[in-house]
């Protein structure tokens, strides 16, 4: 049997890359031990009053200009130094504001978000569209930028893209900023242990202890004075001392973020806050959503992790200055990938995920951050994706069907992108996929951090065209442009069949 080969899609590469710059930084909490902060505490109260004022003189001449409002943040990290001060028996009402400020800058460190990596893009409509000329359409990019420690955050740039496909960035702001964030979600107790039940096991002292104290609805604070109480009472085992891990480590993933009216875009970082996300937040891929009322949220999928275990997350907002985190529960959240779909299909919410790390499946549901079954939908045929096949965003919908873009990885770990065509109203069946590669990683791509990685997390259509961000070799991005009918022709047309 022969296979029926399609002809290449025409690809048009744009000149404009998202480099990674190392000037754009945060000021992040600075923690060592209990005992080396008392000493240096007690260092800084041993100046005098001049000497303190002296030094504080000095932080912010050379760091005010750097950070909106640095003083507010030197104030809240010191406010985070409560359980030292109270070990050190010193009453925080009883210092100076200089001496709290200059306390709070020796716990602060400038992070540099993109010095390592800039990649990963998704790209969306923006909520504002307002005086914008004919053909033209604003955008938000989103990106995963990696600094020291290969930690990772998301960060956005706005752009407008014009009746050419030609997109114009706006330059970025210098002054960038975390948000304020606020634990204040309600948990339930059986739905919270059926999370956590998918974590780990209950087999350890703990759980008994704690699961009695447990009502039927709590807060996180409540939550923390059970596991303190149970930490007390119980005689820690290790099983149990990564039990009582597990649940706040579990609880810290729901928060809710604001950023400042006064902030660009480009200054909005979403660093990692919740204990799952200390070692990164990755590949966040956002889809504008329209409900069943025709009112429209923006998602994100991402992959919280903490070191040692990834959990899947879902953020949520409607105008990019507030928004809500929450894992994304149920028997098949474990993997990377997931990528949601724009609409409900059949009156349930759909997602592309890969739960065994080599396949493309799609699950349905009908609470949107509960995700059960699964059903597998491709699996790797051609020897470019013979490693694996993933998903590089979420479903693109067209006359001809739901159009989803592709990675696939074959000999040499080489990333490349592909495109297949699913049905709009049964998803789970396939109507045609390429047999050749949509983009691959050129001479120029495929140096990097990771070398021969071409990766998306998510695409647009736009003026007939599918526009499509990519990371190169996971060091910088840039955009490439397919032109619709021609993609579609060769998925319906040619379709991957046999003869």
């Amino acid at each position: 049997m022969l296979e029926k080969l399609s002809m290449a899609v025409n690809v048009v590469r744009k000149d404009i890359i998202f480099h990674p710059d190392s000037s754009r930084v945060v000021a992040r909490f600075l923690y060592s031990t209990d005992e080396r902060s008392r000493s240096l505490i007690e260092s800084i109260l041993n100046l005098s009053e001049v000497g303190q004022q002296q030094e504080l003189t000095r932080v912010l001449r050379k760091y005010a200009k750097r950070h909106r409002n640095i003083l507010k943040i030197f104030q809240k990290h010191f406010q985070r130094l409560t359980s030292v001060l109270d070990l050190m028996e010193i009453d925080p009402g009883t210092l100076s504001d200089t001496s709290k400020m200059l306390i709070g800058s020796y716990f602060t460190m400038e992070y540099s978000i993109e010095a390592a990596a800039f990649f990963n893009p998704s790209i969306v409509e923006d909520p504002d569209q307002s005086r914008l000329s004919k053909g033209e359409k604003r955008i938000i990019l989103s990106f995963r930028a990696t600094g020291e420690g290969h930690i990772s955050s998301i960060v956005f740039r706005s752009a407008v893209i014009d009746n050419d496909n030609l997109i114009t960035v706006e330059p970025p702001g210098r002054m960038l900023n975390s948000p304020e964030h606020v634990r204040n979600h309600v948990y339930n107790k059986k739905s919270f242990l059926a999370k956590l039940g998918e974590m780990q096991t209950f087999e350890c002292a703990a759980y008994v202890v704690v699961e009695q104290k447990l009502t039927d609805t709590f807060t996180y604070e409540e939550l923390k004075r059970y596991v303190d109480e149970t930490g007390r009472a119980v005689a820690l085992d290790l099983p149990s001392q990564v039990f009582l891990q597990e649940m706040m480590w579990l609880a810290s993933s729901h928060y809710e973020m604001d950023f400042s009216l006064d902030t660009d875009i480009s200054e909005r970082v979403i660093f990692p806050i919740a204990d799952t996300e200390k070692k990164g937040i990755e590949d966040a891929r956002f889809v504008k959503f329209r409900n069943e009322n025709n009112e429209e949220t923006y998602y994100a999928t991402y992959t919280a992790y903490d070191g040692s275990s990834i959990l899947p997350k879902l953020l949520l907002t409607r105008d990019f200055y507030h928004f809500s985190v929450m894992p994304i529960n149920g028997e098949i959240a474990q993997n990377k990938g997931m990528a949601l779909f724009p609409r409900k299909i059949n009156g349930k919410y759909a997602m592309l995920c890969r739960i065994d790390g080599f396949n493309n499946y799609i699950a349905f549901s009908e609470n949107i951050n509960v995700w059960r079954k699964a059903v597998m939908i491709q699996s790797p045929r051609y020897p470019w994706e013979f490693v694996q096949i993933g998903n590089c965003g979420s479903p693109l919908e067209t006359s001809a069907g739901w159009l989803v873009l592709t990675h696939g990885v074959g000999p040499m770990r080489e990333y490349v992108l592909g495109a297949s065509l699913f049905e709009l109203d049964n998803p789970q069946n396939e109507i045609g996929r390429l047999d050749q590669p949509l983009l691959v990683p050129n001479s120029k791509e495929r140096e990097g951090y990771v070398p021969n990685v071409v990766y998306s997390c998510g695409a647009f259509i736009h003026n007939k065209s599918v526009v499509i961000p990519y990371a190169m070799s996971d060091y910088a991005s840039t955009y490439a442009v397919v032109d619709l009918k021609e993609l579609l022709y060769e998925l319906t047309n040619n379709g991957n069949l046999y003869s």
